[in-house]
């Protein structure tokens, strides 16, 4: 929805244009690693955990004779590239890796990597969401000693101002998922991501989604909001013109239930850092005798450890929310420490 006066949009709108318009942001072909640390980037240690995922999810299956892995949002495509190199081979012979981008496809991966731009109609598999439902477009309201307004932003400077009431739909999230208690209180109307995600856990034949994500529950959902800008691996005021990410983060709560309601049989919802731990990336150091008897292996050792304990950082990367949302099988066993956590 624009409004009446010409340059002022919604901040969804504003959103969609800049970052996925014909000149926005990824519409362009910008990678994430170029702008911001994700935890792909920060070590293949994330990858080589998502592929012992998936091969739990193989198992649950029944190893059927194709199995999807899809990464949606997927970059550089580097997460599909190292989880085809992390799998036993005859695993991969069954595999169709699918990368959901609308940047155009990206020289040097390999061949056998589907590169698209929607999602395909119908998952057995794997569904990876890394950073993906962040970038998805909204709109933000605030409470004014009038109500509440839907903000409305000049794009080319980031400039706000109070718009109209917000739609029904909007209300009604809202009032769920983030009531605003006092003026000045913003929320981030997150409904548009519960959609995209129910379109992700709809598709599921049988098989898991995974969502990894910076996230906020009900019970204590930022005052202010989270609106923020990244541009060459800097925070920057979170302009909707096209020369920079703009992001927000994800209300999992609600795209949990949003995903039980599109057929999600089994939900697991924790963090990154309880996850990969659970999956085994444990950041220990290596013991110092392993230094005399092999330098070598220590020295892998802990560069392992170290790359684990910034994957697992609970004040940075493993604050991450993981979604794990499953059709027709149980949350695999890899996971259940979370489960007792």
């Amino acid at each position: 929805m624009e409004s009446v006066i010409s340059g002022w949009l919604t901040w969804r709108t504003a959103m969609e244009r800049a970052l996925y318009g014909e000149e926005g942001f990824y519409r362009r072909g910008e990678r994430p690693a170029e702008h911001f640390r994700t935890s792909v980037h920060a070590s293949p240690r994330f990858a080589a955990a998502i592929a012992r995922l998936l091969v739990e999810v193989d198992a649950l299956l029944g190893r059927p004779g194709r199995l999807d892995v899809v990464d949606i949002g997927a970059g550089s495509g580097r997460l599909l590239s190292s989880v085809l190199a992390d799998v036993p081979p005859e695993l991969a012979s069954r595999l169709v890796p699918t990368a959901v981008e609308i940047a155009p496809r990206p020289d040097g991966i390999p061949s056998q990597i589907i590169w698209r731009p929607d999602l395909p109609g119908r998952i057995t598999g794997l569904a990876v969401a890394n950073e993906w439902l962040d970038n998805v477009p909204l709109d933000v309201v605030e409470r004014t000693p009038d109500g509440v307004r839907t903000v409305l932003v000049e794009p080319s400077t980031g400039t706000e101002r109070p718009g109209p009431p917000p739609t029904d739909e909007d209300r009604d999230w809202l009032e769920r998922w983030w009531p605003l208690r006092e003026p000045g209180d913003r929320a981030e109307i997150g409904h548009p991501r519960c959609a995209a995600w129910a379109s992700v856990v709809g598709r599921m034949s049988r098989g898991l989604a995974l969502a990894v994500d910076y996230s906020h529950s009900r019970e204590a959902r930022p005052v202010y909001g989270t609106l923020t800008g990244y541009r060459d691996g800097a925070t920057v005021p979170a302009v909707p013109d096209g020369s920079c990410d703009v992001t927000a983060h994800v209300a999992l709560d609600a795209c949990r239930v949003a995903g039980e309601r599109a057929g999600a049989t089994s939900t697991l919802l924790t963090t990154q850092r309880d996850a990969l731990r659970a999956l085994g990336l444990s950041g220990t150091r290596p013991p110092l005798d392993l230094a005399r008897r092999d330098p070598g292996a220590y020295l892998a050792a802990l560069c392992h450890a170290g790359e684990d304990a910034e994957l697992t950082d609970p004040s940075g990367l493993g604050g991450f929310g993981w979604l794990t949302q499953t059709v027709g099988i149980p949350i695999p066993a890899a996971l259940t420490p979370c489960q007792r956590a």
